[in-house]
């Protein structure tokens, strides 16, 4: 297949300059929050951390690679905060540089590679930048799929379909949600010109290649019962059963800052109608298609179309360029957009970086008139689920920790821990290292999958729950403490710490009962 370059560019240190630039920046701003560790560890943080202690080719919630990559690191680094948050400041930082990458392939200068990458710097991709998940490896990942695919329009090499495959494989070991991204190239290829692709073997190398690194999650699924495909199903009934389509779309301007539309929606619009962009129409459909699956889902977080949004900057840029060239008067259009977004980006900027302390972002947050929101639909304090989740936890090892040493040397060598919450499970089991506490067990995902452990249980001191409901399994039920948090989780506020004994029959009768896929 002949190359063209119509509409297109080539990277030189000028133009390259540029984005570099920009991803250091978007690192340094993660990584000096990170130093003083913000509000502390995220509730699914302390889960991660659980989980790359404990690596298996896959888990409840999630495939194996974010807990992979977080082992890796911590073996490297160590399991402090700045730590645990290196890689996410190091996803965001590439995903920056990829994107800049992307917005001069496409034919964009100097203007259209820093207003790609300048937009990247949006309101949700700093929140999912800002602690450790498989969130910003997802952005990351799909960004560098969408390259790929620029790089295949662009050069017709068809080892850039084996790259592709190998990204696209590594995803869905990541997060499943890399499967809609899929569907978008797939869809891509049927409605644009590169349909060429589909009559030779390259696509479906890339597919197959892509099924063999994701086959190990699939065969850990059959081996359990489909585990997540009953997490998933739970999740949609359960704690995003609140959501609906207008709060999924409505969701997409707040996480972009909704001044940044006239940036991305004219990019999507470009991407499927402009001739200049013929050539790219099928990264339009890496955004349409995703934005259609989790529309038709109608429970979807706002946040899953987050990694989409990579093509849509690049190709705003390119398309604000253009118009100030085409147009005096855009060049006053785009100062006023860049402003307009700059000072949005900075009154919002505490909502989602916690950049102040938490009295001044509760007053902060209050001026605003902003109410704290949750997208489970829990019951809310002071501040919103994403801050107040990132307290209380130190507390509840602390608190257990004084039960348990109230124990003889006997018990202590017998009792074992539990909770129902794989947050306080993994509170415990990170913060309960340097109090001398046994690991947890849990009901919660993995925690569950994980079982009860080498210990007798007997005692077993439970954190949360009702004395009634523990007195059916127990012979004595004992409250021994509370654990405080001032700002966590009003549920996570005031959790009983009980001291049980006498089980009335074997804890592995009792576990198949317990477990809760959530």
């Amino acid at each position: 297949m002949a190359s063209t370059l119509s509409h297109s560019r080539q990277p030189n240190a000028s133009l390259l300059a540029i984005p570099l630039a920009l991803s250091l920046i978007k690192f340094l701003i993660h990584a000096v929050l990170n130093f003083d560790g913000g509000y502390g560890l995220f509730r699914d943080e302390l889960y991660y951390i659980a989980c790359a202690v404990k690596p298996a080719f896959g888990y409840v919630d999630h495939p194996p690679l974010s807990a992979i990559i977080l082992k890796v690191n911590m073996l490297l680094f160590g399991d402090s905060i700045f730590s645990i948050r290196l890689i996410p400041a190091l996803c965001a930082a590439l995903t920056v540089w990829l994107i800049g990458l992307m917005a001069i392939r496409m034919g964009g200068g100097r203007w259209a590679v820093f207003f790609s990458c300048l937009f990247t710097f949006s309101l949700g991709n700093f929140v999912m930048s800002s602690f450790y998940s498989m969130n910003s490896i997802e952005i990351f990942s799909w960004t560098l799929a969408a390259y790929l695919v620029v790089l295949i329009v662009q050069t017709e090499q068809r080892r850039y379909w084996i790259m592709l495959g190998v990204v696209l494989g590594l995803g869905l070991m990541n997060k499943i949600g890399v499967l809609f991204l899929g569907a978008g190239i797939f869809a891509g290829l049927i409605f644009t010109s590169e349909r060429k692709w589909l009559f030779t073997p390259w696509p479906y190398v890339s597919g197959a290649i892509a099924f063999i690194l994701f086959l190990p999650y699939i065969l850990w699924n059959i081996q359990h019962d489909w585990a997540h495909l009953e997490f998933i199903k739970n999740a949609s009934e359960q704690k995003y059963s609140g959501l609906s389509i207008i709060s999924f779309l409505a969701g997409q301007l707040e996480l972009n800052n909704p001044v940044a539309i006239l940036i991305w929606l004219p990019g999507l619009v470009a991407l499927f109608f402009s001739p200049f962009f013929r050539r790219w129409r099928i990264l339009g459909f890496l955004y349409l298609v995703p934005l259609l699956i989790l529309i038709f889902n109608k429970t979807s977080k706002d946040v899953y179309l987050l990694p989409a949004y990579s093509v849509l900057w690049a190709a705003g840029g390119v398309w604000l360029e253009r118009l100030i060239q085409q147009h005096n008067w855009a060049k006053y259009f785009a100062g006023a957009v860049v402003v307009l977004w700059g000072v949005s980006t900075i009154v919002f900027i505490p909502l989602v970086l916690p950049v102040l302390p938490v009295e001044d972002y509760i007053a902060y947050s209050k001026k605003l008139g902003m109410e704290p929101s949750s997208a489970e639909g829990k019951e809310l304090s002071e501040l919103p689920q994403f801050y107040a989740d990132m307290f209380g936890w130190e507390e509840k090892a602390n608190s257990v920790a004084e039960v348990y040493n109230t124990l003889s040397e006997e018990d202590k060598a017998n009792a074992s821990i539990y909770s129902n919450n794989y947050g306080r499970c993994a509170a415990i089991d990170y913060y309960g290292k340097k109090l001398g506490l046994p690991p947890s067990i849990g009901s919660h995902n993995n925690y569950w999958v994980w079982g009860t452990g080498e210990r007798r249980a007997e005692p077993l001191i439970i954190l949360g729950g009702k004395a009634e409901d523990h007195a059916k399994v127990f012979e004595s039920v004992t409250l021994m403490t509370t654990s405080e948090c001032r700002y966590c989780m009003p549920y996570e506020n005031k959790v009983p710490v009980y001291l049980c004994r006498g089980m009335k029959e074997g804890l592995d009768s009792v576990w198949p009962r317990v477990k809760h896929y959530e």
